[in-house]
């Protein structure tokens, strides 16, 4: 099983890696402390949270212009970044709960309204192929844990072993000594990727998968797969996701309150900072405490914003695939 896990990680990377090399021309780290310009914005747009974003964007970018749909290119886009063997945060290779496993989290939405998702899943290559299975071919919108692991084996998805790469054992056999085994939330440790993408029609779609929490308690799910915190989409307004830490992206329905903002009227910007703002209230104390936000419009307006300084996202359109620092609420 490892190493046919190890050969199609491979063989996807590679051919996001070629998949558009004028991209790589244009890869740029860019401080966002200015508003929009008008030749920034349009149609059409892949956004993504994290340096894994670019290679990431590059697979969406491929598929929206080879004739797929915006659908197929958020989810095309992100699994590359499930099968990334050097991301410890997303997909199988991440690290573990405080019982050394894997378990995973995913989402992705239509800007009509449908949605799918999958938690606490075990043994599954793309869990965001597994939350489009649950949107298109279910009744339900959320699948969880040994019902989701039954669905994927009905669906013909193979189940891998439960081996650690050895990036996660590594890491986990650290944590052990040094945390005296109580789970760990930091401001390192949420490197999910979300993705909301408009093509030239105006279609919008998102997704959103990750490993979550590093060292959580075993039975935890994030923001993630949660439609409304984690992720939302819709066609009239714009799309929005979310990264950090999940809890506190929960409690006040993250994603969904920034869709919310732009339909009454903020840009995609103000929308982002509105929300943090109202995530940092809710905290006596924002110590330990990381969570941004991308959003899109109907535009092709797009922002970013985070509690604090560290995150950037991926954003490509017609001027190439770039990495951009978000601004934040605090300096530090």
């Amino acid at each position: 099983m490892p190493d046919r896990r190890t050969f199609i990680r491979k063989s996807l990377l590679a051919a996001a890696s070629v998949a558009a090399p004028a991209a790589a021309g244009n890869l740029l780290s860019v401080k966002a402390k200015k508003k929009l310009s008008a030749r920034d914005a349009g149609r059409p747009l892949i956004l993504s949270t994290w340096r894994h974003g670019i290679p990431a964007n590059d697979r969406a970018w491929e598929v929206l212009h080879g004739g797929g749909s915006i659908l197929d290119a958020v989810e095309e886009g992100v699994k590359v970044t499930e099968l990334d063997p050097d991301n410890l945060s997303v997909g199988l290779q991440g690290l573990p709960d405080r019982e050394g496993i894997v378990t995973l989290d995913a989402s992705i939405m239509k800007g009509d309204g449908s949605c799918g998702s999958v938690a606490f899943l075990r043994q599954v290559m793309h869990p965001i192929t597994l939350a489009r299975k649950v949107m298109e071919k279910t009744p339900h919108v959320m699948l969880v844990g040994e019902g989701a692991r039954q669905f994927a084996i009905s669906e013909g998805m193979p189940l891998e072993d439960e081996e650690l790469s050895p990036g996660a054992a590594e890491r986990f056999e650290e944590w052990k000594k040094e945390t005296d085994y109580r789970p760990v939330i930091n401001i390192e440790n949420h490197d999910t990727i979300g993705m909301v993408g408009i093509d030239s029609n105006g279609n919008l779609a998102g997704s959103c998968t990750t490993s979550g929490v590093a060292f959580k308690m075993h039975g935890r799910v994030g923001d993630s797969p949660i439609i409304g915190a984690g992720l939302y989409v819709d066609d009239e307004v714009g799309a929005a996701t979310a990264t950090g830490l999940g809890e506190t992206i929960i409690r006040i329905c993250g994603s969904f309150l920034v869709v919310e903002l732009m339909r009454q009227g903020r840009s995609p910007q103000e929308a982002c900072e509105e929300v943090i703002r109202r995530l940092a209230a809710r905290h006596d104390s924002l110590n330990g405490v990381q969570a941004g936000f991308i959003a899109v419009n109907k535009d092709g307006e797009y922002g970013a914003y985070a509690v604090r300084p560290g995150f950037n996202y991926a954003r490509y359109n017609h001027r190439g695939n770039d990495l951009i620092d978000s601004q934040s609420l605090l300096e530090s």
